[in-house]
């Protein structure tokens, strides 16, 4: 196979491999992922990020730097995003951030920006080190409701902000067993067939939480989930528990700010921000799995 250009980045101790596909040359991208994302065998990484054309553009070239390729006033490309397992996700909160930083720094777009993803249109800036995106209206918030996970009854809420989270109050985050309860919490029958992320989520103060996160796809404890965080953010003030803006501690010990805007019982306009920042480039010249 032909070597393919990247980028290592990472948000907030999120780490992934974006790539330019506007050409779209980049093929077998499920096996791809896997192989890029392996810590061992690969470049390794949360999971893979693409910039393709938008689905009406034939993408048959790279356009001159600073210059939007696509015809739509609406988006300047198409993101497209891989867990490490290979599976394609609809939103990735820290990633659309990488995503935006990579379109500004390395594409000449500017600071402000809007593209397509499969949560929805996203609305990016970059203002210096930091990126602020604007992820999808939260919706089907619902719960408490109750679940049995190793004999014992766990209560949470369950939202989607682009992908479906469960959310889960706790009191001493730090030894809760993230993994073991996040897996079952994950792959019970009650959220068949997608799934679920777990958040599971400490209040710490009236505009501050800390979370930790168990992330569908990539199958463990991610040290961030950009979407997650928004979950638990906009579920404990729905709660009444904080208010906007809140400042979320991940499992990284880096901050990510939530901000939105209550319309009565409804939040809209859901805003992630944090630091964004390239790791290294290089070349992929390893196969498929």
């Amino acid at each position: 196979m032909k070597e393919i250009s990247f980028y290592k980045m990472a948000a907030s101790g999120n780490d992934f491999v974006v790539i330019d596909n506007r050409a779209r040359k980049v093929s077998n991208l499920p096996a791809l992922t896997r192989a890029v994302c392996d810590r061992h065998r690969g470049v390794g990484a949360d999971g893979v990020l693409l910039l393709e054309p938008l689905a009406e553009e034939k993408g048959d070239g790279p356009p001159k730097r600073g210059q939007s390729p696509f015809s739509s006033k609406k988006a300047d490309f198409r993101v497209r995003i891989f867990n490490s397992d290979g599976s394609e996700a609809e939103a990735c909160g820290n990633g659309f951030r990488c995503v935006a930083l990579f379109a500004k720094e390395k594409l000449g777009l500017p600071n402000r920006q809007q593209f397509e993803s499969l949560s929805g249109m996203i609305q990016a800036e970059v203002k210096g080190k930091r990126v602020r995106v604007r992820l999808a209206n939260p919706n089907r918030l619902t719960g408490p409701e109750k679940i049995k996970v190793f004999d014992r009854q766990i209560h949470y809420y369950f939202v989607n902000t682009g992908v479906p989270h469960v959310v889960v109050f706790v009191e001493g985050l730090g030894k809760i067993p993230v993994f073991d309860l996040g897996k079952e919490l994950r792959f019970h029958s009650r959220f068949r067939p997608a799934g679920t992320n777990v958040n599971f989520v400490e209040v710490t103060g009236p505009r501050s939480l800390s979370v930790r996160t168990y992330e569908r796809g990539v199958e463990k404890e991610t040290l961030a989930c950009g979407t997650g965080s928004a979950a638990s953010a906009v579920v404990s003030a729905h709660l009444e528990y904080v208010n906007p803006p809140v400042e979320v501690k991940t499992s990284g010990g880096e901050i990510l700010t939530i901000d939105f805007a209550k319309k009565g019982d409804l939040l809209r306009e859901i805003f992630l921000e944090g630091e964004a920042t390239f790791i290294f480039e290089g070349r992929w010249a390893g196969r498929n799995r």
